[in-house]
């Protein structure tokens, strides 16, 4: 089972909303026609204190605490900050965006723009694309939609596992891949990318070549991400401009 840190408390806690949740485990029990894979993921939902305070604080999904620690860690929204929020699907991210963008004393010049190839339930002032991002017309829809440069681009896709290591992990990377050439393209001096990847050795080649357009570059692995998942974050800070060749 997940479990955060000692101390573990996030943005909204340290704003005076609340403990975090403590729980006892709960058993499910095999029904018939369910699967035992089935019974064990319920199982794991219902126990993650991830997934309970995301329902707890209002989030659509316990990713939303995924980008809430990456922001705790590396400072990437801020008040008036316009934001490209690629695979939104179910809205976890806009909405940790949403509560600082939106909010402050740059609240106006906030914007957050979503894109997924799944349809996500409206969030107030977050205006979502229904389209592949994959699609020739999606970077200049998006464009559109933000009518001017982002300050941040994040992506939480993931290309649906096939369940062979080797293609998804080349799969997740070439999506990642992809929006960091859309980055180039609307982000303004100084911004920040961040995309999830899947650990399996091409994500070194892809920080070293964030290096070229970027300040700073790392790779993180939030304390939201369950532990058995190859799954880490590649965030990219202080965007240099280079218009793309």
């Amino acid at each position: 089972m997940t479990k955060p840190p000692r101390g573990y408390k996030t943005r909204a806690e340290r704003m005076g909303h609340g403990p975090t949740v403590r729980m006892k485990h709960t058993k499910v029990k095999t029904a018939r026609g369910r699967k035992i894979s089935s019974k064990l993921w319920l199982e794991r939902q219902l126990n993650d204190p991830y997934v309970i305070e995301a329902g707890r604080q209002g989030y659509r999904s316990r990713a939303a605490f995924k980008l809430v620690e990456l922001d705790d860690k590396f400072h990437v929204l801020k008040s008036g900050s316009r934001v490209v929020d690629l695979g939104a699907t179910p809205g976890g991210w806009s909405q940790v965006a949403a509560r600082t963008v939106l909010k402050g004393k740059q609240a106006r010049k906030g914007k957050i723009v979503a894109l997924d190839i799944n349809e996500m339930e409206p969030l107030p002032d977050v205006t979502f694309l229904l389209q592949d991002f994959m699609d020739d017309d999606a970077p200049s829809n998006i464009k559109a939609a933000l009518g001017g440069k982002a300050d941040v681009v994040m992506s939480d896709m993931a290309a649906k596992a096939m369940g062979h290591t080797s293609t998804d992990h080349l799969r997740i990377m070439g999506l990642c891949e992809t929006a960091l050439e859309f980055a180039i393209e609307i982000l303004s001096p100084g911004g920040t990318f961040l995309a999830k990847v899947l650990q399996g050795g091409t994500e070194v080649d892809l920080l070293n070549a964030m290096k070229k357009d970027f300040e700073t570059v790392r790779h993180y692995k939030p304390p939201a991400s369950r532990q058995d998942s190859a799954e880490m974050y590649v965030v990219a800070l202080g965007f240099k401009g280079r218009t793309k060749d």
